[in-house]
């Protein structure tokens, strides 16, 4: 069961009685080391933040602190620390909160993950907002902010998979341990290609961070998406009308309880959607909090924040298990340069890249082969998938350099053998990269592609899913 909550850190019996009274509070804190007097009182109050005079020397960055209301205890989270005065960002949305009101110290947030989480569905405090019952915590209470595992002590990354989408498994293969970004403008199929992804079944556990997400769409993401993958899935739920800190907070727990699994041995699927989000909502609490943006509107912080949480992916240290990510990156105007996408693009191991014209061509998923790129792919082919795929390349390069002549009636047929080649074989290796989320997962990609080259059709194109 959920532990009841009491206000671990009041410097004196009565301030721990009159604050006990407010019952259980969300989340979970690490005692404190030593007691500090509650003597925090709100000072000024703005749109997206409030300043809390009395607790500067007491305070960390990161440290969340309580503010008792009449309707009960609401947290926030020190963004920024001065000499007389800490500016507190709340972490729900709509906090009623007056100037004097009484403000204590909590500390740092601690998740404390179970496997009996599994099947479940939480927010980014962690707790369920499933109607399913409360949580079990388990026995080691690990820090939301973490370091990465040290760089020469993570073992290496080696083994390839299959996630049954075969524009994926020919063109840009993973490995386990990977992490990888998809790049696309809002509307072209980025969540439909997660939901296609998060049913390989290469993984003991997964993990799934829904930042900033159309309410709607939770339990269709969830309960039609997954199936018999749900019993083995945690997915931690932050909605685009909750507040700039929970959807902050979201990645953060997911990957958290991705770690628990990891340091089992597990080998854990984390899926964030989207990376995007986390960053707009790391600017909104740093311009609240006073921070100067430095690029297009964002903070240096985020250019921080996005290598913190992305590093903690990948493989453990030897003898653990591997975090692989998929990662969405929802690129602004299509412009696949944006800050966001670009600062992401060098961290990540490889990046599919979904192309909005691809899309109204009724090309799905319009992931665009010759534009994405796995960095590990040589890990997961064959020598000779490697030889074909760099084949197939070179025709879908030709047939559609030449597309233009095409359509103009100026190229003549036997003038070049490769562009032949490419005008008879790319059209069946485009209807071979058609898929649906109803259509069943690859078992074998290249062979799919060899059988509709042999017979000019793709095998169990129109079957239904299984």
């Amino acid at each position: 069961m959920v532990e009841r909550q009491t206000f671990e850190i009041a410097a004196n019996a009565e301030a721990a009685r009159k604050f006990a009274k407010l019952g259980a509070t969300v989340g979970r804190f690490a005692p404190s080391e030593q007691l500090v007097a509650p003597g925090g009182h709100v000072r000024t109050i703005s749109a997206g933040h409030y300043t809390v005079a009395g607790l500067s020397r007491q305070v960390r960055l990161g440290d969340f602190v309580a503010h008792r209301a009449a309707n009960g205890v609401h947290l926030g989270e020190v963004v920024r620390v001065e000499p007389e005065l800490a500016y507190v960002c709340p972490i729900e949305p709509g906090e009623p909160i007056g100037i004097g009101d009484t403000i204590i110290r909590k500390g740092a947030f601690r998740l404390a993950p179970d496997d009996s989480w599994c099947g479940r569905t939480i927010s980014a405090l962690a707790q369920p907002i499933d109607g399913l019952g409360p949580l079990i915590d388990g026995d080691k209470r690990r820090p939301i902010y973490a370091n990465a595992p040290p760089s020469m002590r993570r073992a290496r990354v080696e083994k390839g998979f299959l996630t049954g989408v075969r524009a994926i498994d020919i063109f840009s293969p993973l490995c386990l341990g990977q992490r990888l970004g998809i790049f696309a403008g809002s509307g072209v199929g980025k969540s439909t290609l997660l939901s296609m992804l998060a049913r390989a079944d290469s993984f003991d556990k997964v993990v799934i961070a829904l930042v900033g997400e159309r309410g709607r769409e939770v339990r269709e993401f969830i309960e039609d998406t997954l199936g018999d993958n749900l019993a083995k899935t945690v997915a931690v739920v932050a909605t685009s009308d909750e507040s700039p800190m929970l959807r902050k907070m979201a990645p953060l727990s997911a990957i958290t309880i991705a770690e628990h699994f990891r340091d089992q041995g597990d080998n854990v699927l984390l899926i964030v959607d989207s990376v995007t989000r986390f960053a707009l909502a790391i600017r909104e609490v740093a311009v609240a909090s006073g921070e100067p943006p430095v690029a297009r509107g964002f903070p240096a912080s985020v250019f921080t924040e996005l290598p913190r949480l992305l590093e903690r992916a990948g493989p453990g240290e030897e003898g653990t298990g591997s975090i692989t990510a998929i990662i969405s990156i929802l690129v602004d105007g299509d412009n696949h340069n944006d800050p966001i996408a670009d600062s992401t693009r060098g961290i990540l191991d490889g990046h599919i890249v979904m192309d909005r014209s691809l899309a109204e061509e009724g090309r799905y998923p319009p992931v665009n082969p010759l534009a994405s790129i796995s960095r590990l792919a040589r890990k997961a082919w064959t020598p000779e998938q490697e030889q074909l795929v760099s084949r197939l390349k070179a025709l879908i390069h030709k047939y559609e350099e030449t597309s233009d002549l095409r359509l103009i009636g100026g190229y003549r047929p036997g003038s070049d053998p490769d562009v032949d080649m490419a005008i008879k074989q790319v059209p069946i290796i485009y209807e071979v990269l058609k898929q649906t989320p109803g259509q069943p997962p690859s078992p074998d990609a290249f062979g799919d592609l060899a059988a509709a080259l042999r017979n000019g059709a793709v095998p169990g194109a129109n079957q239904p899913r299984r």
